[in-house]
């Protein structure tokens, strides 16, 4: 997808701002918008001088809510983000603001093998410390994890609903059994949460 856009930075993965994508006639007025899709907004913050970029992005949806119904879709592998900085920036309607993060599994040394993102325990405080309504968690690319450890996070994290499933790129992550996971969405689902069912296959060899 990346491939196909015309800015090189895009194609990179290269954290950037677009200001010419910040105009109402881009976007849908109801709907889901992702604010930072296949990225991660907290980046805005960490790259100089994107604070000012931020700011800007923050008070157009302020702005744009409040003629709209559009819900804007934000995610990030660190959100304290949100408490700390992000929702400082504007005043979001909940009910038009879906705050999502990735706690892939719960074990750190895997985590760390493959990825900078914080700790997954860290994840899960700092979303189930998040004072917001609509929450988002995606357990994708799931790695393996503790299953009661798993069900314990999620449900007291109290997300709106939960995306689960497996890597589409041939990664060759330690992935859990697919019986495993499957007993995790049943889990989920009798507690009565929604569980959106990605990629599901039975576990490739590392």
């Amino acid at each position: 997808m990346a491939q196909r856009l015309k800015c090189d930075l895009c194609k990179s993965f290269t954290p950037h701002f677009h200001p010419e994508r910040i105009t109402s006639k881009m976007l849908p007025k109801n709907g889901v918008v992702f604010v930072c899709d296949m990225g991660d907004i907290s980046f805005s913050w960490e790259v100089y001088p994107y604070l000012t970029c931020l700011e800007r992005l923050m008070q157009f949806i302020e702005h744009f809510q409040k003629k709209a119904s559009t819900v804007f879709f934000f995610e990030t592998k660190k959100p304290s983000f949100y408490y700390s900085i992000m929702l400082r920036l504007g005043d979001f309607k909940p009910s038009q603001t879906m705050l999502s993060t990735t706690i892939d599994t719960t074990k750190h040394d895997l985590t760390s093998q493959i990825s900078e993102a914080p700790n997954p325990k860290l994840r899960y405080m700092d979303m189930k410390l998040l004072n917001w309504p609509r929450k988002h968690i995606s357990i994708e690319p799931i790695m393996d994890f503790d299953p009661d450890v798993m069900f314990k996070w999620i449900t007291e994290i109290e997300p709106e609903i939960v995306s689960i499933g497996y890597d589409n790129y041939n990664n060759h992550l330690p992935e859990p059994p697919l019986s495993k996971t499957l007993k995790l969405i049943e889990d989920l689902e009798a507690s009565g949460i929604i569980v959106e069912r990605k990629t599901l296959r039975e576990a490739q060899k590392k």
